[in-house]
């Protein structure tokens, strides 16, 4: 359901609503909000996210040691699938500069590896060549406006963002021993920036796999980058935010 806070009175909650719940059973001296370096979307995965809180003891009590604190947010959060893997004690905040995401997806079929369930059947082999070339066109520093889904909260942002790297490569899969019989094809679309814009990755990669089924031509991509009109963006080359993962957040 998303990482960040949502309201209480909402159906479902996000990751940083039962992160600051297990916190507050820590008994501290002020409530606690984590800070959260990368906000994933509902159905979006992640492999790794990183945060920071601030947890004012009550007098006399030390500071937590690291694995201690893990030991502990572990504890209050059950049941919910949410870990917590490591912590260390800061002396001075530090900000996060590039945030690389995973997209796994199949020679037939996005993959969310996680549930099991093949997302959506994209009917024909793709052409990764053709994908590769396309994929030169949103590299290095762009307005991204077609590439990004508006909404209130973001009409303000810039639309102007960096691509450090956009791959696409084969991979096993997570869990390709499942399959070693079945003759799939596994492909991750590896895409790392200092920031993205609210589903530019998935509107990306979506527009990749459709020059890859042959629906778009590879200078199409080129063409949508210089529209800067997020109405430009064919409604068909959405991906799934199932098959999106966060993979890590580099400091």
């Amino acid at each position: 359901s998303g990482v960040m806070e949502t309201k209480n009175d909402q159906a479902l909650l996000g990751v940083q609503n039962y992160l600051q719940e297990a916190a507050q059973k820590l008994k501290p001296s002020a409530p606690i909000k984590f800070h959260i370096s990368s906000r994933t979307d509902s159905g979006v995965h992640a492999l790794a996210n990183a945060a920071h809180l601030d947890i004012q003891r009550p007098p006399g009590k030390a500071p937590f040691a690291g694995q201690h604190l893990v030991q502990c947010l572990n504890h209050h959060l059950r049941p919910e699938p949410i870990r917590w893997d490591s912590s260390h004690l800061l002396q001075m905040i530090f900000w996060c500069h590039a945030l690389p995401f995973l997209v796994k997806c199949l020679g037939a079929f996005f993959f969310p590896p996680f549930d099991l369930q093949i997302q959506a059947l994209l009917g024909s082999p793709l052409n990764i060549p053709a994908m590769r070339a396309a994929a030169e066109f949103l590299l290095g520093t762009h307005d991204f406006s077609t590439f990004r889904s508006l909404h209130s909260e973001n009409a303000s942002q810039s639309p102007v963002r960096t691509l450090l790297q956009l791959q696409i490569q084969p991979a096993p899969g997570f869990l390709s021993h499942h399959y070693q019989h079945r003759e799939l094809e596994f492909w991750e679309v590896k895409v790392k920036s200092r920031a993205f814009l609210y589903r530019q990755v998935r509107r990306m990669v979506g527009a990749l796999v459709a020059v890859g089924q042959g629906k778009l031509a590879p200078e199409h991509i080129q063409e949508l980058l210089e529209l800067k009109d997020s109405r430009a963006f064919p409604p068909y080359a959405m991906a799934p935010a199932s098959g999106l993962f966060l993979k890590s957040v580099e400091y």
